[in-house]
């Protein structure tokens, strides 16, 4: 913020003659005014003493210095004195005063006010090393770089352009236009700001700047009509005091204060505000649903009695402001800074510089000026100092900028200012103060965005759309392709050069009829007529401003979408395959065709395999599986075979192999059982093949194949891998059908790749040919626009809404509804049936084998460890040689007896009954002796 008086913008020109009194060579110095703690310590001040904010600064400059004189805690036995200059509104004033200073022995300046100044008196403060501390000067590109000695003591415009920016992107608006005041103020600000909405996919539309200086009523009209015109109306405004009311008071006369605009204004309104109000009544209704930022500051227990001492001492006019505050809080900061000055040794010492010494000044006794030898030292403490002011914390960061910077936004309603809302860097927009969001995470997700209501202008709570079509004749420049085939979707009126007609023509225009406003728009034809355009090219040309939109059968793919905007798709869309087919008879040899090569190679093995576990599992306890090793063989052939029609006449008497069989009959009845359907199916159907089986098979084969000019179809299948040289270019359907029909040895294509609702179209005439495979890719179509266009929003709505009443497949069924091969339109797919449908009741059975193995191989161990003991000879004979792989081979051949089963059996029970014998005759004997023991103990003794 500025200041209220335009004239304390001085031009660059005097950054020219500023060399001149500070070029030389190396400065030869001399020390004056050498003390340790001296009673009075000198500040300087230049304010523009009739400014709004140099009326508020002026009387908190004074209540500060009076309390820092007041404390004792601070720089005992000495005083701060404030030397304040009035510029009376005039930069050379401004300058002029900072050089005078510089002859008075400042330890530090307060001041300027304007950014314009601030660039001239910054350099002047780096050469004398006086630090200069402003609390109005917002001008982002102050940097510490350029100008080491200025110290901002307020907050940076590069702050209230994030909150302008969050603002913006908060309600969706895309496109602002600026008015600012044509300084550096003015213009460093909304360069600022224009990076700042780039960040959010944002931008200024429109700026326009308003010159320094009085400004006449006629030249804010001329601004405002322009304004006008323009497509946005979202409408930031960054000047002073005198130009902002009267840019409100020609637009309020404009009728530009309505429904449908949107004023920001930075808190250059909202300090005079706070310190001019009541405003009359004419001026405040002229402001009605503004929102303006205003620089937010901590409230407290200080603030507040400062406030209520501050409507004691001025009687509430002029009021507080923040600049107010900040001009408070920067002599406190002077004075913190004395302080650790002092006790760090520092002393207060100026000396002369030679090089001006050197320079013929002339009258201006320039050699009066002297360099603050304590610059650097008291410059640093500045940086350094942390206390809490009226304002809240105050302290820098390492960028020297305060910490916390947060702005409140406010909303004009009647007679009097209305919070919405906080912004602050911490966690953006929100309705708490950003005092309780420190205590927290921060949290910048879009839920967390919040703010109250809004009264707009025209006192209406319905956020404006935020943007019209431009009101200066001109036209939306609409490129529609200019088809020569299928022209059902898009064709150009013979004998016209730009009407249209299709079934996309039809959906746009049914859109744009359901928008709330009038869409001026006329079509212009993209392509020479005789081929169908390219439509990457087409939409390429909305990048370059050629076209402002694109209406047809635009399909939306990725590469497209990173360029341009595309509306809700109006129709499904994806990529399929086109091949020829024939009939297939039934041949000696079809009742192999249910199964394919590999599923009757794997089921063939399974059926070995079980007959071998079985073999295994009842060879030592089943008659039925002995014998001589041609009969074992053929038992297992035989038996694993007739499992196939449940026709197996050998019994099983192990519980392993029942388990094992019953689980294989379980498979068998499945694989028949879909054996015969299939077979069924091709006998009694008619099969129709094709060479193409889907996408995969045109990747690894080298037949040619065949596309639509124009369509993404080639790109995407270059991308697949398959060569450039392979694809033809075709241009109608008959091109499409004569193609399909010679085939590759005729010059032909083996098969067509395009668009579905293409495809639709073609084979809804030409009988031959049919979809091969699935739809390998998912589109649709849509309408293109530049990015960020918000016309593409409100045309998504109307498609969906066209989607949802029905008159959306109403136009789809007047263009495309054809008939014809209707019947036979299903796609060809592979009807073989495949492993992968099996392989789990496959690999059910497979565990079971191998668990049914893994038992009966421990009970051969089990029998082999309790038996090698009796069958081991000691004489040293060839059977003690005999390996443990002969015993455990000759035990798995060797017939269990099933009577030395039985004896073992009772053998067994025999010794377990003795035992429970002698148990109980143990037991009797027991309670024998203990009855006779009883009976001698109890006897009399004689």
């Amino acid at each position: 913020m500025e200041g209220k008086c335009w004239s304390c913008k001085m031009r660059r020109v005097w950054l020219l003659s500023l060399p001149f009194l500070f070029l030389g060579v190396f400065p030869s110095v001399f020390s004056k005014n050498v003390t340790s703690r001296p009673a009075v310590v000198n500040v300087g001040g230049f304010l523009a003493f009739n400014s709004t904010i140099g009326r508020v600064a002026k009387i908190a400059i004074d209540e500060a210095v009076k309390d820092v004189n007041a404390n004792s805690t601070i720089l005992p036995g000495t005083k701060l004195a404030v030397v304040m200059r009035n510029t009376n509104c005039s930069g050379f004033l401004g300058m002029i005063e900072v050089l005078q200073f510089m002859k008075s022995d400042v330890v530090a300046i307060l001041g300027p006010q304007s950014s314009v100044v601030a660039h001239i008196t910054g350099l002047v403060a780096n050469e004398f090393q006086v630090p200069l501390l402003s609390f109005a000067a917002t001008d982002p590109t102050l940097s510490s770089l350029e100008f080491p000695y200025f110290v901002r003591t307020t907050q940076s415009d590069l702050n209230q352009m994030s909150a302008v920016a969050e603002l913006v992107d908060y309600y969706g608006w895309k496109e602002v236009t600026a008015i600012y005041l044509d300084d550096d103020y003015g213009r460093n600000a909304v360069s600022a700001l224009n990076d700042k909405l780039a960040e959010r996919r944002c931008k200024i539309s429109y700026k326009v700047g308003i010159p320094p200086g009085p400004v006449k009523r006629s030249e804010i009209m001329d601004i405002l009509v322009k304004v006008a015109l323009m497509e946005s109306r979202v409408i930031v405004l960054h000047v002073t005091p005198e130009s902002g009311f009267m840019v409100f008071s020609v637009a309020n006369y404009l009728a530009m204060m309505g429904n449908g605009y949107v004023w920001i204004a930075t808190d250059w309104l909202s300090s005079f505000l706070d310190s001019a109000s009541p405003l009359p009544s004419e001026t405040m209704e002229s402001l009605q649903g503004v929102l303006v930022l205003r620089q937010h500051t901590a409230d407290s227990d200080k603030k507040r009695a400062f406030a209520s001492r501050w409507n004691r001492l001025t009687g509430g006019s002029p009021g507080l402001n923040s600049y107010g505050l900040y001009a408070y809080d920067s002599i406190w900061l002077v004075a913190h800074a004395l302080e650790a000055f002092f006790e760090q040794g520092g002393v207060i010492s100026f000396s002369n510089d030679s090089r001006i010494n050197s320079t013929e000044s002339g009258g201006l006794h320039l050699e009066e000026m002297s360099i603050f030898n304590g610059g650097p030292l008291l410059l640093k403490n500045i940086l350094h100092t942390n206390f809490v002011g009226l304002t809240g914390p105050f302290q820098f960061n390492s960028d020297r900028c305060l910490i916390y910077p947060a702005y409140d936004i406010i909303n004009v309603v009647g007679t009097g200012l209305r919070r919405i809302g906080y912004w602050s860097n911490y966690s953006g927009l929100s309705t708490l103060p950003p005092e309780e969001l420190y205590k927290r995470a921060p949290n910048r997700s879009s839920q967390s965005q919040q703010l109250y209501s809004v009264i707009w202008p025209g006192e209406t709570l319905l956020k404006p759309r935020g943007w019209v079509f431009p009101n200066n004749g001109k036209q939306l420049r609409v490129g529609v392709p200019d088809r020569v085939s299928f022209r059902q979707f898009v064709s150009k009126v013979r004998g016209t050069d730009n009407m249209f007609k299709g079934f996309c023509i039809d959906v746009f225009v049914a859109a744009v009829n359901l928008l709330p406003y009038a869409v001026p728009y006329q079509f212009v034809s993209y392509g020479n007529g005789r081929e169908n355009p390219s439509y990457t090219e087409l939409v390429n040309l909305i990048t370059t401003g050629f076209f402002d939109a694109a209406v047809g059968d635009i399909a939306i793919v990725t590469n497209r979408t990173k360029i341009v905007d595309f509306t809700q798709p109006y129709t499904a869309s994806g990529l399929v395959i086109v091949a020829p087919f024939r009939k297939l008879n039934t041949g000696a040899w079809a009742f192999l065709r249910p199964f394919t090569p590999l599923m009757w190679i794997v089921t063939g093995a399974f059926f070995l395999v079980i007959g071998i576990v079985i073999w295994i599992l009842e060879h030592r306890t089943n008659d039925d599986f002995r014998g001589p090793p041609r009969k074992q063989l053929m038992t297992i052939l035989w038996f694993s075979f007739s499992t196939l029609f449940f026709a197996h006449r050998e019994n099983t008497a192990s519980t392993l192999g029942r388990m094992v069989l019953i689980i294989w009959l379980f498979v068998v009845l499945i694989i028949n059982s879909s054996y015969t359907a299939n077979l069924t199916s091709m006998l009694t159907v008619q099969q129709l093949s094709s060479p193409v089986k889907g996408i995969e098979s045109l990747i690894k084969g080298d037949e040619p194949i065949g596309y639509q000019v124009g369509s993404f179809a080639e790109h995407y299948l270059i991308e697949l891998g398959i060569s450039k040289s392979r694809l033809i270019a075709l241009g109608s359907p008959d091109e499409y059908a004569k193609a399909l029909r010679n085939g590759p040895g005729k010059g032909g294509v083996v098969a067509l790749v395009d668009e579905l609702p293409y495809v639709e179209l073609f084979l809804s005439t030409q009988c031959s040919f049919r979809i091969v495979g699935p739809e390998f890719t998912k589109s649709g179509w849509g309408f293109a626009f530049p990015r960020d266009s918000p016309l593409a929003v409100d045309l998504s709505t109307a498609i969906l809404t066209l989607s949802e009443n029905g008159d959306l497949q109403r136009i789809h069924d007047k263009w495309l509804l054809q008939t014809g091969c209707s019947s036979d339109s299903a796609e060809i797919e592979s009807d073989r049936l495949h492993l992968k449908s099996f392989w789990g009741l496959f690999l059910i059975c497979g565990i079971a084998c191998f668990i049914a193995l893994f038992i009966y191989f421990l009970q051969i161990l089990h029998l082999l460890y309790h038996t090698a003991p009796a069958e081991s000879v000691p004489d040293g004979s060839s059977s003690s040689r005999t390996r443990p792989l002969q015993r455990f081979l000759s035990i798995m051949d060797e017939k269990e007896d099933p009577s030395k089963r039985s004896k073992r059996r009772k053998v067994e029970r025999a010794l377990s009954e003795n035992d429970k014998d002698s148990d109980l005759e143990r037991d009797n004997r027991r309670r024998q002796m203990g009855i006779q023991d009883e009976q001698q103990s109890s006897a009399p003794v004689n």
